[in-house]
């Protein structure tokens, strides 16, 4: 199991920050001139660096004993991506029919987070493991649910009392981290003037759960 830690990135880090989603495609050119494309990952995979959110002496002390506390690469951690951090457009607000997340079957109590990206056939639905506790909201039918449902906020899995009915609709919404570790052995950083100091390159990586 990966080796992970339960605790934030300060999210000052996140303004900043750059990067986002990375795929692996194979390519073979035929002698025709057409391409063979094809794929050995099953999910895409993030990277960040975020080096230009650092910019005085507290930034980089704060850093420092969170990259010393991570033991440097060894441990993973939440980090709250600008870009991609809610069940929704990111100007909005999350609600419960955001993302449908399973259908009921009579039996079935437990689903898993996920969000949606695409439509119809080419949709890529990612598994969303680290919500942020609190914020998400559950329904079935397009109806909120209050009670009878639970949700591990360290895997993501939503645990109803009673199983839904078959072919009700479970649909959530909420705001989540990114699992990442850091990707770099060694902290790069300068002092440019009295109490302002800067991080070359701090990057992150995305981490499977």
């Amino acid at each position: 199991m990966t080796a992970f830690h339960e605790v934030s990135l300060p999210l000052a880090f996140a303004l900043g920050a750059s990067g986002g989603p990375e795929r692996r495609v194979d390519i073979v050119a035929l002698a025709s001139g057409r391409e063979v494309r094809n794929t050995p990952w099953a999910h895409g995979r993030r990277r960040y660096d975020i080096g230009g959110a650092v910019r005085t002496l507290d930034d980089l002390h704060t850093l420092t004993a969170f990259f010393e506390a991570r033991r440097g690469m060894l441990y993973g951690f939440r980090f709250r991506d600008p870009f991609d951090c809610k069940s929704c457009a990111p100007s909005r607000t999350p609600t419960p029919m955001d993302q449908v997340i399973g259908a009921g079957d009579g039996a079935t109590n437990t689903f898993q987070l996920s969000k949606l990206y695409g439509a119809d056939d080419a949709a890529y639905a990612r598994t969303i493991a680290k919500p942020v506790a609190d914020s998400v909201l559950i329904a079935v039918d397009g109806v909120l649910q209050t009670s009878g449902v639970s949700i591990d906020a360290t895997t993501g899995v939503v645990t109803f009392a009673v199983a839904p009915a078959s072919d009700a609709v479970i649909s959530a919404g909420f705001s989540f981290d990114t699992p990442v570790r850091f990707d770099v052995d060694a902290l790069d950083v300068s002092m440019d003037a009295f109490g302002a100091g800067r991080a070359l390159s701090v990057r992150l990586i995305e981490v499977a759960i």
